[in-house]
């Protein structure tokens, strides 16, 4: 594992005082109070800023090392790193953001199913959660060209019209019989099979 380390060359504030005063003009003592604190909060933030890019070169390079040990390779590594697209185990190049969203929607739909509706708090909160995972999806993914004509993409839009149309006609309190269970969760492992 290897970690990266980048240095910030940030000149003292007193050397840029000093070249001020070098100059023609002459500076009260107001003025010179006022420069240094100026050049005393940039340097706080060249320190912040610098322990924040220190802190995702760090990350950037444990995700790089992760990669190398997946036979990647460095320069695989740093190419996944920019790549907005994604291999799927199915081998397609998708979206990373799309495969995030959509893993999301399994995941929590998988646990909202699974939970016993007769415990009201626990069931709401997956619900709810499966609720909003849905409709980041949704907001973000429908009708993108990109990935409308995929399998995971039908497959989830079968799931969301399907708990749709049950909702709509039993109402939004009803619990899921059996059998319309069964048949998302065979839907949500079709969907994940091509994430």
């Amino acid at each position: 594992m290897g970690f990266l380390v980048a240095a910030i060359n940030v000149p003292p504030p007193t050397t840029l005082i000093h070249q001020q005063v070098k100059s023609k003009h002459v500076c009260s003592k107001e003025e010179k109070l006022q420069e240094r604190s100026l050049f005393a909060r940039r340097g706080f933030l060249h320190c912040v800023v610098g322990a924040s890019l220190m802190a995702k070169l760090e990350f950037s390079g444990l995700q790089a090392a992760q990669a190398e040990e997946k036979d990647e390779g460095v320069v695989g590594a740093f190419k996944s790193l920019f790549d907005p697209n994604e291999r799927t185990k199915s081998g397609k190049e998708l979206p990373k953001a799309y495969l995030k969203s959509a893993r999301e929607v399994v995941k929590t739909m998988r646990e909202s199913l699974k939970e016993d509706p007769k415990d009201n708090a626990k069931f709401r909160r997956s619900a709810d959660s499966a609720k909003e995972s849905i409709r980041d999806y949704l907001s973000n993914w429908r009708g993108q060209k990109s990935v409308a004509g995929e399998e995971s993409y039908a497959e989830l839009e079968k799931v969301i019209r399907a708990l749709a149309t049950f909702y709509s006609k039993a109402g939004p309190s009803a619990p899921l019989p059996d059998e319309v269970k069964a048949e998302i969760l065979d839907d949500l492992n079709r969907a994940e099979e091509f994430l």
